[in-house]
């Protein structure tokens, strides 16, 4: 099972941490996994690209621990209104599509939500 937590500080979404294959099939070859490893990179592209932003990020193959941290969508670290805001609902997006996802693959993943500032 994948796990994955979301990160919040006064209600805005600034990262995520994802642990453990999901078990739906193979490893190499599981279709949960891809979609999963596809979302995250995406939205760490995103970020670092598109939104000009950093973001902070470790990816551990070997036991699938993925860490993302976008201090971008918090006030303290970008003054940018709309960039915070931006920032912030991509986090967001991903959370509400793996919500979604729950739905089929509740055997293979669970998602979580902690209001914490790290």
């Amino acid at each position: 099972m994948t796990k994955i937590v979301f990160h919040k500080w006064d209600n805005v979404f600034y990262g995520f941490s994802e642990q453990g294959h999901t078990g739906y099939g193979e490893a190499g070859s599981d279709p949960l996994c891809a979609a999963i490893s596809a979302m995250t990179m995406l939205i760490i592209n995103t970020i670092e690209v598109a939104y000009a932003s950093d973001v902070d990020y470790t990816i551990d193959e070997e036991t699938t621990d993925i860490k993302v941290i976008a201090h971008g969508a918090l006030p303290e670290y970008e003054e940018d209104e709309r960039k915070r805001y931006a920032i912030s609902g991509l986090i967001q997006a991903y959370y509400y599509q793996l919500n979604d996802m729950l739905e089929e693959y509740y055997d293979f993943l669970d998602v979580d939500v902690v209001e914490e500032l790290i």
